[in-house]
């Protein structure tokens, strides 16, 4: 599996499309046990200049009070952090099928992952309410 360099993970963590021959990796970075962790950290990154942006021309544009700007782009980065954290197996799955493979299959590779851990979890479950 090739591993992007630097500056290539960093426009990955911005949104930025890697050339196939990275293709494992992404699938890989999609799957893992810190998959929603890379997801909220690349929502964060995008959403953080634009954030920044609304309080700098509340404060500086329009001269509101700075509690007021702090505040309008603090709910900004929330809200959009809140959306993104929400959609974030509809966006990972749209990711992956722009690397060629098919729709759900980050999903089931996630799912099988974990197989043994959930039929843990779940014969315990029944063992006690069944």
């Amino acid at each position: 599996m090739n591993r992007p360099s630097a500056p290539r993970r960093l426009w990955y963590l911005l949104g930025g499309k890697l050339p196939p021959r990275y293709r494992e990796w992404v699938f890989a970075d999609a799957t893992g046990p810190q998959w929603m962790v890379w997801f909220a950290v690349r929502a964060l990154l995008r959403m953080l200049p634009l954030s920044t942006a609304i309080t700098l021309g509340l404060l500086l544009g329009l001269g509101g009070p700075w509690q007021l700007a702090l505040a309008c782009g603090s709910l900004g980065l929330i809200v959009g952090m809140y959306f993104a954290v929400s959609y974030a197996i509809e966006s990972t799955e749209y990711r992956i099928t722009r690397y060629g493979y098919p729709h759900g299959a980050a999903e089931q590779a996630r799912k099988e992952r974990t197989a043994e851990r959930d039929a843990g979890h779940q014969s315990r479950y029944d063992a006690a309410w069944r």
